[in-house]
């Protein structure tokens, strides 16, 4: 599949059919992640994957809310946890090759154990369009976590940012709740100064 037309079809899919998933699919769309960029090539990232109908139950006790509202999205039969290690950044960025001597976290104008992790969510949500599949990304809700993590054996060092289904998108699934159009180059991008809208024609970049 042409890449604009993995964009294009990107969506957030909770209805899934029960369809299971090759082995060989699955360890293209977890090793994807492998391929995002990290902050000093820090890595700060694991991924718990879920694949076996057992594990996928275990989970959802801790997603309450995104099962009650899309029952159909306990179908998927892949779920990755995404989770940032922060202590690998503020490792990485003491050694001789980096400016600073200390782990003083205030030195990070952003959270990029998070935002790499993120990074590497979206690389597997995109894979999964290309292999023909439906993704969500979601949060796991802070009064989960602490259950969570002992379900699973989650070091304290490891915070996950979510979680993703992946699977066969379920051809009867409702339609999206929230039906506004997609913002568009002009309300979001500012051309050269805050609030200078960009005018399409007069620069390279098109909706």
């Amino acid at each position: 599949m042409e890449f604009s037309e993995v964009l294009r079809q990107r969506r957030m899919v909770r209805h899934y059919t029960a369809q299971p998933l090759e082995r060989d699919v699955i360890e293209r769309v977890v090793r994807s992640a492998l391929r995002a960029p990290s902050a000093g090539y820090a890595q700060g990232w694991a991924f718990l994957v879920l694949t076996s109908e057992a594990d996928r139950e275990r989970f959802w006790r801790f997603a309450p809310v995104r099962a009650e509202r899309a029952p159909a999205v306990q179908n998927a039969p892949l779920i990755v946890v995404p989770m940032s290690n922060k202590d690998a950044y503020l490792d990485r960025y003491t050694e001789s090759d980096k400016r600073w001597t200390d782990r003083d976290e205030a030195r990070w104008p952003a959270p990029y154990w998070h935002i790499d992790t993120g990074m590497a969510a979206f690389a597997m949500l995109l894979t999964a369009v290309d292999e023909g599949l439906g993704a969500c990304f979601f949060a796991i809700m802070p009064e989960h976590l602490e259950g969570f993590r002992a379900e699973f054996g989650v070091p304290d060092t490891y915070d996950p940012i979510g979680a993703i289904t992946v699977g066969y998108r379920a051809t009867d699934q409702p339609s999206a709740r929230f039906p506004q159009r997609r913002r568009g180059v002009e309300d979001v991008v500012h051309d050269g100064y805050w609030g200078r809208a960009w005018r399409a024609g007069r620069n390279s970049l098109a909706d």
